[in-house]
């Protein structure tokens, strides 16, 4: 195959791997709120969302590893756990995710009967049959849908900035490149880029006669592409959020301000199969989830089938619990996860993407433990109300923000590194 025409179709494989329909509730939601300071919001957004899951991509095209090579530097014990709690942030909050979004997007909308729960018991029975499946049908859906996904949402955002009316609201964000980065973490972005990127290293390595650097130039032009197309359609949505910002309800949630802004874009029919197009979307990512974690357990229990079933079970079994709830609910109770497993994950791509002159096992251990002691308060802050809590956040300089862990751990990385050069000089 052609070097070029290969790298543009690994490049829309890794953007519809990234693409999940559950993201799409985000931007226009965030716009709304950003109102008149959307740029802001936007960067932000664009760092978590985008540029941090490219770094990813970028980790994997230099490691050509798997996610479990993410944290090896720190000690194979860590590594196994992190992989492990990553796995099951996976199945227990993205995966059902997908459920409820098809429940507020594509039933409830239309059969305001059906409840949540039987939604996501007949829409994770579908999951388990195809992940034990491995039907192929789910492939060949795939490479339709996120073509017609990107050109109804292009439709939207280019009909949407000559359609909207004149005004906008202002925002109603204090804080709005901060909020852009912490809405960011709710996309998973850069937790599927270490975990899809390592699938594609997997896939790549199939080809024996791809050389290490074919790999890396392939992987890395591909992530590029996946990335612009990501920035594309989410500052897009967010603009258009902005723009429509005085036509949606003060206490609209997620789903309703991107169906009202489909509606009033596309009108009732595109909006109608938008909601097909976003539900069937949202099922192939379940299925990729299961169906990647059940993989993952197969493979530590050597290649047992009986672990994978297992796992694919319990997994469905959580999506049924979880995926009754209500998109917000799920995403308000994902923030503690995020805010301990996300600054990890963060710090671990940038170390694996910076030269290995400067990231020795030492740097890796002090930088992670930095990480994790000071978003120990983050976490907390969102299971305990307690004012010790508190008065430990104003002491930690950005805690207030969410950021307690970025100077402590920058300040690890720079004086280790002095420290090891002291030492070798």
């Amino acid at each position: 195959m052609n070097k070029t025409k290969e790298i543009y179709i690994t490049g829309f494989a890794l953007f519809s791997m990234f693409f999940g329909a559950g993201n799409l509730i985000l931007p226009p939601f965030l716009g709304k709120n950003a109102g008149n300071l959307w740029s802001l919001v936007t960067l932000g957004f664009f760092i978590t969302a985008v540029f941090v899951p490219l770094l990813g991509i970028l980790a994997h095209a230099k490691l050509q590893g798997t996610l479990y090579d993410f944290g090896k530097k720190v000690s194979p014990t860590f590594s196994i756990i992190y992989c492990f709690i990553i796995y099951v942030i996976c199945v227990a909050l993205p995966a059902p995710r997908t459920a409820s979004v098809t429940h507020e997007m594509a039933i409830a909308l239309y059969f305001n009967n059906i409840s949540s729960l039987f939604t996501s018991s007949i829409y994770f029975g579908f999951v388990l049959l195809f992940a034990l499946n491995r039907s192929k049908i789910l492939n060949i859906i795939g490479k339709f849908l996120t073509p017609l996904i990107i050109c109804m949402l292009l439709s939207i955002i280019f009909i949407g900035i000559f359609t909207a009316p004149e005004t906008i609201n202002q925002s109603t964000i204090k804080t709005p490149f901060v909020s852009g980065l912490l809405e960011g973490y709710q996309t998973f972005d850069a937790i599927a880029s270490v975990v899809v990127g390592g699938v594609l290293v997997i896939s790549m390595n199939f080809n024996k006669k791809a050389t290490f650097e074919y790999k890396k130039e392939l992987i890395t032009k591909a992530g590029l592409i996946a990335g612009l197309g990501l920035l594309i359609i989410y500052a897009g949505l967010i603009y258009n959020g902005v723009l429509f910002s005085t036509t949606f309800n003060d206490d609209a949630n997620r789903t309703e301000i991107l169906t009202s802004l489909s509606n009033q874009t596309l009108g009732n029919i595109g909006s109608v199969f938008l909601s097909v197009l976003v539900a069937l979307a949202c099922f192939t990512t379940a299925v990729g989830i299961i169906t990647g974690t059940a993989d993952y357990f197969k493979g530590i229990n050597n290649n047992s089938q009986k672990a994978f079933t297992i796992t694919a079970i319990i997994g469905c079994i959580l999506g049924v619990l979880m995926g009754q709830f209500n998109v917000s609910y799920i995403i308000n109770i994902a923030l503690p996860a995020l805010m301990f497993i996300y600054p990890i994950t963060i710090v671990l791509i940038i170390l694996n993407v910076i030269s290995d002159k400067y990231t020795a096992s030492l740097v890796f251990k002090t930088v992670v433990l930095a990480t994790f002691i000071f978003s120990i308060p983050d976490f907390l802050e969102f299971i305990i109300d307690d004012q010790y809590l508190i008065g430990i956040k104003n002491i930690i300089p950005l805690a207030n923000h969410h950021l307690g862990w970025v100077l402590p751990a920058s300040l690890c990385f720079i004086l280790t590194n002095l420290i090891k050069t002291k030492k070798s000089a």
